[in-house]
């Protein structure tokens, strides 16, 4: 497959997009990114890699690292997992407070940011340290141990997070967070302002394309890489999940800071970065990247 060329079709075809995207001003250190800013990298399973534009450059990943926290905990919970969360597509905002009550302190999901704070308690719960729980799991998975926390975007987030300080208190009130709320928040906060890049993220989801395993070793079992893959699906690309399949026909998840992560269970993994979002909070080129990039290879689930 001729990744290169693709890739630096795709970047030529996207570049009149890329400023037609808003930015996540809610948290500042997002909102000062340049706009115009783009990277996309892929690799596949017989380790052939591809990069364009700014696919070296770091960026806070956010949202993307609710799959981190979902494997942790799946390593160590198992099916005893869904007691404590469900698995499908929440139709709502993803830092909705209304569905929670409605649903009495269940999340619909892992991926929306009250299932992802239950995942958080349970990886505390297991851990213990949480941060670097995520951290060094990130680092083993793309072979980087430079990989850090942007520690700025944390304190932002932290200082702007009161939507999601409700929530976890609200959890806490219907007994589904064994952790002090302030506890998960801060380790919440922290794994969402991971700091990496295109390529980096590319190599990191190569588990899930490799059906559980890693270059160094089984990460989870075939079954749970599939639960995975299928969560990411039809719930990984928050309220726009049928149209992200409808036009991409990939596993996905997406973040707040403009990344996207893409995967071909057996074949490949691809990463977007374009900062500028769409209404649903998806990056706008890098959706628009990725349905260019499931037609020019001919590769999707469908």
């Amino acid at each position: 497959m001729p990744y290169q060329a693709i890739l630096e079709q795709i970047h030529a075809e996207i570049a009149p997009t890329l400023p037609q995207g808003r930015m996540p001003d809610y948290i500042p250190q997002l909102a000062s990114v340049e706009p115009t800013r783009f990277g996309m990298a892929v690799c596949d399973t017989d380790g052939h890699f591809a990069a364009v534009g700014d696919a070296e450059e770091r960026f806070s990943i956010q949202s993307i690292s609710k799959v981190f926290t979902l494997t942790l905990a799946m390593q160590r919970e198992g099916e005893a997992l869904w007691r404590r969360v469900g698995r499908e597509p929440s139709g709502t905002a993803f830092n909705s407070l209304v569905q929670l009550e409605f649903e009495h302190g269940i999340p619909r999901n892992p991926f929306i940011n009250a299932g992802a704070l239950v995942v958080t308690d349970m990886v505390i719960s297991h851990q213990g340290d949480a941060k670097a729980a995520l951290r060094d799991f990130a680092r083993r998975l793309c072979g980087d141990d430079d990989v850090d926390y942007d520690y700025t975007v944390a304190e932002s987030e932290a200082a702007k997070g009161h939507r999601n300080a409700a929530v976890a208190h609200f959890l806490k009130s219907f007994g589904n967070l064994d952790n002090h709320p302030d506890a998960v928040l801060d380790a919440y906060f922290h794994h969402c302002a991971l700091s990496m890049s295109c390529a980096e993220l590319a190599r990191t989801f190569m588990y899930l394309a490799r059906y559980g395993r890693n270059a160094d070793g089984p990460i989870v079992t075939p079954s749970q890489a599939k639960y995975i893959n299928s969560l990411m699906l039809t719930c990984g690309t928050y309220d726009a999940v049928g149209d992200f399949a409808y036009r991409v026909g990939l596993p996905a998840k997406s973040g707040v800071g403009g990344g996207i992560v893409a995967v071909m269970p057996g074949q490949f993994s691809v990463c977007v970065w374009a900062p500028g979002l769409n209404a649903s909070g998806n990056s706008l080129a890098g959706t628009l990247a990725l349905e260019r990039f499931a037609t020019l290879s001919g590769h999707s689930i469908f």
